[in-house]
Parts: structure tokens; sequence; C-alpha cells
């Protein structure tokens, strides 16, 4: 590895670390602070910090590797997050962030659930808690994975030492830094991923002749390559597109919604975040089919597919360039880990510790214990990493399949349908859970094979948890006046807002 990659690759650590140790300065006196950065975040600031901790290392390494072995046919994933994000944006966005402010002003997701159907036994919050710490331990280690792939391809080190290098990074700024710190290195992250993206494939496609060339290249090695539906059934389809239900119950992107100045903002931030989305998710899969017309003409050798862009950005550029597009990759990796682990830190201690442990504690020692469980989340993510054969977009489906099931029906009718009933937020998220995990591990087919080699777990998770939700409200007595009167009191702060807005 050149001496300019390892110098840019230095300035970009120094810039993370630079920004934890500024925001330790002004945001993590309190717990709210710390975990939601007092609400002050703008629109382009939660935009490509919601966007940034979404895409993770799976955008450069999983996404370019699923194009450069099944071609266009990729794309029904990429389409189905599009929707899946839209929708969050205008379902979600504004009413979550109404309504954790004027239920109590919720921190964390499982608070909100608990304020949200003013649950005295605590039993949401608790459930709630368990499913982020358990799925985000999941979710994190495959970017533990990926950062392990980055160092083991790109400078030749142990894969389990590129997992240690990658998480000691993360844990300096986010430890130190909190929420503030996360969302400003994300808003970094996720400029330098966006240059990146258009980068790489433009080169890689001039470098092969142009579009024509490259697409006559790709046709040479299988026609199919450029076929949308190639190998497709409505089934396979289904299960790509249904990545985009995942999105309203994933909480390191929705506390986003929570975390930005006013309501009057997301219009703005909708429209930023979802054009940074279009450009980075054209320019992955580009990296894919550009980087295997690339490497098929000039004889490249890529045994792992998932480090086509890694490979891409060696060959293709000055070694100061080069640095710049693995901190990409760094970048991706590392916005997404270290949201996870807030999120799970956040749940660790507003939703067990300070509920049941220390009822009392000063808000310093909350911030202490919220540091100390963000290094143990980390910990156990990479032990769950140590792996290299690991799969980056097979750990993150199985994560996001998990979240989408379990939150992602309970957010939108919590937001959207007064009758519901705290039994059955409860109903809808085991059931969720339950049905994602059972359809992943259960050996329930042939020769021991799982349900999900058939449909996308997050198929009939999604579905029967809305079910379970509504079912279970229905059977049961109406919520409570004061329950249904927050719930009144949020559609008419939404209304002042829209007014104000137009």
């Amino acid at each position: 590895m050149e001496i300019g990659t390892f110098i840019t690759l230095g300035l970009y650590f120094a810039l993370m670390l630079g920004i934890g140790v500024w925001s330790m300065r002004t945001s993590t006196d309190d717990v709210a602070g710390y975990m939601l950065g007092g609400r002050k975040l703008g629109p382009a600031v939660s935009a490509l910090s919601a966007g940034a901790s979404d895409m993770s290392g799976w955008m450069l390494l999983g996404l370019p590797g699923a194009m450069y072995v099944s071609g266009l046919s990729s794309i029904w994933i990429a389409i189905g997050l599009f929707a899946g994000a839209l929708a969050n944006y205008l379902i979600v966005a504004p009413r979550l962030r109404v309504y954790t402010e004027v239920a109590r002003d919720a921190i964390t997701i499982p608070d909100y659930f608990g304020k949200r159907f003013e649950d005295r036994s605590r039993m949401l919050r608790i459930v709630s808690a368990l499913v982020i710490v358990v799925f985000f331990t999941l979710y994190t280690s495959s970017g533990m994975v990926a950062g392990g792939k980055l160092f083991e391809t790109s400078f030749g080190l142990d894969y389990g030492l590129g997992l240690w290098l990658t998480a000691g990074v993360v844990l300096a700024y986010t430890m130190v830094g909190g929420f503030m710190a996360v969302s400003l290195t994300d808003f970094v992250q996720g400029l330098i991923m966006f240059v990146a993206l258009i980068l790489v494939p433009v080169v890689a496609i001039m470098n092969d002749g142009g579009v024509g060339e490259t697409a006559a290249t790709l046709n040479g090695i299988d026609p199919q390559l450029l076929n949308l539906f190639r190998d497709a059934t409505l089934i396979s389809v289904l299960s790509a597109l249904a990545w985009g239900l995942g999105y309203f119950g994933q909480p390191h992107i929705i506390v986003r919604f929570m975390a930005i100045r006013s309501v009057r903002d997301i219009p703005a931030m909708r429209n930023i975040g979802m054009g940074w989305m279009l450009v980075t998710l054209v320019g992955a899969l580009g990296t894919g089919l550009a980087g295997l017309a690339y490497a098929t003409r000039n004889g490249l050798e890529v045994t792992d597919p998932e480090t086509i862009f890694i490979i891409l950005s060696d060959v293709l550029f000055h070694p100061l360039i080069t640095g710049f597009l693995l901190a990409a990759i760094l970048a991706a990796i590392m916005s997404t880990i270290s949201s996870q682990l807030l999120v799970s830190s956040s749940s660790l201690v507003e939703d067990f510790y300070g509920v049941f442990l220390r009822k009392s504690a000063p808000q310093k020692e909350l911030v202490l214990v919220g540091r100390l469980a963000v290094l143990a989340v980390a910990v156990a993510a990479i032990l769950l990493a140590y792996n290299p054969d690991s799969n980056v977009l097979g750990l993150v489906s199985k994560a996001w399949a998990g979240f989408g099931a379990a939150f992602g029906p309970l957010v939108i009718l919590s937001l959207t349908w007064k009758r519901m009933t705290r039994d059955g937020a409860l109903a809808g998220m085991v059931v969720g859970a339950v049905t994602v995990l059972f359809w992943i591990y259960a050996p329930v087919l042939a020769d021991g094979a799982t349900l999900s080699s058939l449909l996308y777990e997050i198929v009939p998770g999604f579905v029967l948890s809305f079910i379970a939700i509504v079912a279970v409200s229905l059977m049961g007595k109406p919520p409570a006046s004061t329950v249904t009167d927050t719930f009144e009191q949020v559609q008419q702060v939404l209304a002042e807002a829209r007014t104000k807005t137009r």
C-alpha cells in the first residue's frame, strides 16, 4: 500500500476523532444530549446521518458484490429500499418527531412505546429493548465483518486485527462524543460516500471504453446480465422489494427523525436524503457492473465479489485518491456501527439501568454507563464477526428483517391508529420477531433447509405482526382517554406544522 494512501486515511481518522472530542464538549452533559443530541440537528445533518447510518458497508461491498454476481436483476433490492425510505419520510418522520416530544419527551424507541401506551408494567420497554440489543449486536457484527475484509484485502492485515482496528476508531468517537459526534461524523462520511460512488463507476466505465464498450463486454460474458428479470420469479422479486418494509422499524434510522430540531425541517430533510440515496444506490449498482466488465477485460482475479469496490479503488487511482476511496468504505462501515452502538447502549441505559437498577441515578452516571454499554455491545459484535467467511449482505438481511417485522407495523400503527392498544403492540412485536427467527433458523424443509430459502423472512414477519396488532387491539378494551387525548394532540400539532410549512 502506497504512503499516500496511508496519509489520506490518517487524515480521515484524525477528522473523525476531532469531531468526537468537539462533540464531547458540547453535548454530553446529560443523557438527553448524549443519546439524542438535544434535538438540535438541522435537516442536512439529519438527512445524511440517516442515510449514512442506513447504508453501512453493504452499500460499497454487499450491493456491488450482488450486482457483480447476478447482474441487473439485483436492482430490485435497490428499488425496494428507495420506495421504503420515501414512505418512511412521508409516514413516520413527521409523526414520530412530534409524538416523541409530546409524549413526555421520549428519548429512545422503547421509551416512546412505553409512553405512547402508558405502559405501567414496562413490558413494552423491556421486550423492545431486548429486541434492539439482540438484533443490533448481529447487525453491528456485519459492519465489523466489512471492516475486517477491508483491512485484509487492502492492507494485507490479519482479518481479526482489521475487526479490532475498525471497532477501535468507532468506539473512540462514539464513546466520547455521543449522538452529536455520531451525527456529525455521519454527515462527513455521507459526503465521502456520495463522491466515491460517483467517482469509481464513472472512472471504471471510462477506462473500459465508455458505456457502449462496458455493455458489450457484459453482454459477451452473459447476455442475461442486463436482464432485470434474469432467473426471476414472483417470489424472488417480492423478496427483494420487501427490503423496503424494513425501514419503518430500524431504530438507528428513525431516531434521526426524533433528533431533528423541528417537524417543519422534515420536508427539507426528505429532499436531501432521497437525493443522496438515489445517487449512491445508482453508484453502488454501477460499481458492480463496471467492475465485472473491467475485471474481465483486464484479466483481474476477483475471489470475493464483495471486494470489487476495493479492487477498483486500488488499480484505477493515484494512492492519495485510493486512500480517499478506502475512507469511503470505512465511512460507510463506521457510520452504521456507531449509530447502532449508540442506540443499543441507549436502550440498555434508559430502558434497563435507569428504570430497574438506578431510578434516581444522576445524569453524569447515566452518561458513563452509556459509554460502558457501547463498549460491551461492540465486544459482543466483534466476537460474532470472527468468521472471515461471513457474508455482509447476509448478516444485514437477517437483522434488517428482524427489526422490520418486530417494529415496522408497531411504529406505523402507533402513529396512525388511535385504537391501537398496549397488548396489541406487545403481541405484534413478539410475533414479528419470533416469525423472523423461525423463518431463518427452523430446518423445516427437505434436507434441513429453512423457509428463508423460499421467501425473505421480513414478508411473513411483517404481515403476521400487522395482523397480530390489529386483532389483539380490537379484542381488548379501547385505550384510556389520556392515551387518545395525546394522539389527538399530536394530530393537531402536525396539522399546524403543515399549515405553517405551506
